[in-house]
């Protein structure tokens, strides 16, 4: 059977968004433990790749645009953005949870210790990029309040929003190399790659010509567009 264009978007885009994660997963040597902790930091990698997958959601990505319709890219953002911003929110309870399984150190006096190791650059990385991302979903819920109050009214929103987003990834991705358990080089360099081509979409959007509001409603409103 012949696939459609749409059909095949779609398909790259879960093999790799989905598919290439759980393969390096898979193939990583790190040592595996139970099942809960492991399924913990699956959710955690996929929702982070997701989060990357949003600067690929850009209107400079014409080919998208030139097979769904602005509403439809914009409904998929929002699903998988809020869902994965609420998958990192949880990371850190996420890290502590399965002691509750076990014995040793109470879940509480192991969280407060982990975020209290302001000694450790991995751990100060990763609540500086918590932080980040808290605000970056507390302003796009509140956008349609915010967006008068910048000079330039909605192109100042999406500068503002791009830079959160670039700021996010970047403190994210420094934090999982750094102490991520599953983040090999492998990993690592998949990460890159998509954040770097994240990225150079992101410029492409700013740099390629001065952005107006639009007519209608932002295509893809929370999107690091």
């Amino acid at each position: 059977m012949k696939l459609s264009a749409r059909t095949y978007a779609i398909v790259t885009a879960l093999a790799v968004f989905v598919g290439l994660p759980l393969l390096l997963y898979g193939l990583g040597d790190a040592p595996r433990r139970s099942v809960l902790k492991e399924a913990l930091s699956l959710l955690t990698l996929l929702a982070f790749t997701m989060m990357l997958g949003q600067f690929f959601l850009a209107r400079s990505n014409e080919t998208l645009l030139g097979l769904f319709k602005p509403p439809q890219i914009q409904k998929v953002h929002k699903v998988i953005a809020y869902t994965a911003i609420g998958v990192i929110f949880l990371h850190p309870a996420f890290i502590v949870l399965p002691r509750y399984l076990e014995g040793g150190i109470r879940p509480w006096d192991a969280f407060w210790i982990m975020v209290t190791d302001f000694g450790n650059l991995g751990i100060v990385l990763g609540l500086a990029a918590w932080v980040v991302m808290v605000v970056l979903g507390i302003t796009v819920f509140f956008r349609r309040k915010l967006i008068p109050h910048f000079t330039l009214r909605y192109r100042g929103w999406r500068y503002f929003h791009g830079g959160l987003a670039v700021s996010f990834t970047v403190l994210a991705l420094w934090h999982s190399i750094a102490l991520g358990r599953h983040t090999d080089i492998a990993m690592s360099v998949f990460f890159l790659t998509l954040a770097l081509l994240g990225f150079a979409m992101l410029a492409r959007l700013y740099l390629g010509g001065q952005p107006g509001k639009p007519r209608s409603q932002p295509m893809s409103e929370g999107a690091p567009t």
